[in-house]
């Protein structure tokens, strides 16, 4: 990759890596679900007239029922499931949970996907993958019911976004990722507003929570969306994961750095196995062993980070 394809990479990590971050921030005066609605519906007014100009959307009209079922999976369940996770555990946990994704996939492919069935590294990686979960969960997470359940819900996200992206994959391809991200960002929006109206705070929000949404909807969604579906044209789907891999590293920075959050030898190691695991179970290969297929095939694209 050139030089400012890898910019751009770490500009995206650095972007997605910070949405726990401002849904932290976020909480401090909105509910769960409110940060969950203002963060889709601005998401949807940078993504959806981006996809339009992009002419993304042509093809999505026919595929409106599985779009609605994508719209739910990967964003209005999984976006509500982190918010209310992180009420109860930190930012930087958050996005290390959610790197779970690609193994989560791999566990699923297993029964619903031969083409992605795991053998060898593969395999490790989803033991080792498990193994960071479970020292997360147990020591990080293990003193409080309230952390664990939390911990859980973050968890649960990330099964959203695999099993998502195993139906994106099987129902939806040859459809232009941008044009189903914008349309499942439209379509996740309605289905936010019911609990956001139950849940209106009762007094004004201040200045710092909104902006904090604000930038979690149209720069940690819209966009983080809008460079991602660039460097796929630009570098390819393959390498244009990596950013799954960097995102959490930045997720731990900020919150050390910014909500002084600490930063645990079982966070270190547990952060370790899953990226170390989810790297084996998307891949296949240690990381400098060269990739045997250059790109994978387009029509999988990821589901949201976060």
């Amino acid at each position: 990759m050139q030089r400012r394809d890898w910019t751009l990479l770490l500009t995206l990590a650095a972007i997605w890596g910070s949405s726990y971050l401002f849904i932290e921030l976020g909480l401090e005066d909105l509910s769960a679900p409110m940060v969950v609605l203002l963060r889709i519906a601005l998401g949807a007014l940078v993504v959806v007239p981006y996809a339009w100009h992009r002419g993304a959307l042509g093809r999505v009209r026919g595929a409106l029922g599985v779009l609605t079922l994508i719209a739910a999976m990967q964003v209005a369940a999984p976006f509500t499931l982190i918010a209310l996770g992180q009420e109860e555990i930190t930012s930087s946990l958050a996005g290390i949970l959610v790197a779970s994704a690609p193994i989560l996939t791999a566990i699923l492919a297993i029964f619903f996907d031969a083409e992605e069935r795991s053998e060898g590294p593969r395999a490790i990686g989803i033991v080792l993958g498990i193994g960071g979960v479970a020292l997360l969960l147990g020591v990080d997470l293990g003193g409080s019911s309230a952390a664990l359940l939390g911990g859980l819900a973050i968890v649960l996200a990330s099964l959203g976004y695999a099993a998502g992206g195993l139906i994106v994959k099987r129902r939806l391809s040859g459809i232009d990722p941008l044009g189903i991200s914008a349309m499942v960002l439209l379509l996740a929006t309605p289905m936010a507003i019911p609990p956001a109206i139950a849940s209106d705070p009762s007094e004004l929000p201040g200045i710092g929570a909104l902006a904090a949404v604000a930038a979690l909807g149209m720069l940690g969604t819209g966009v983080a969306f809008v460079i991602f579906y660039g460097l796929i044209a630009r570098v390819g789907p393959a390498r244009a994961f990596i950013v799954t891999f960097l995102a959490p590293v930045f997720a731990i920075f900020y919150g050390a750095l910014l909500l002084d959050e600490e930063i645990t030898a079982a966070t270190i190691g547990g952060m370790a196995l899953i990226l170390g695991g989810s790297w084996l179970a998307a891949e296949g290969r240690l990381p400098w062993r060269p990739r045997v297929l250059e790109e994978p095939p387009p029509e999988q694209p990821p589901a949201p980070l976060g």
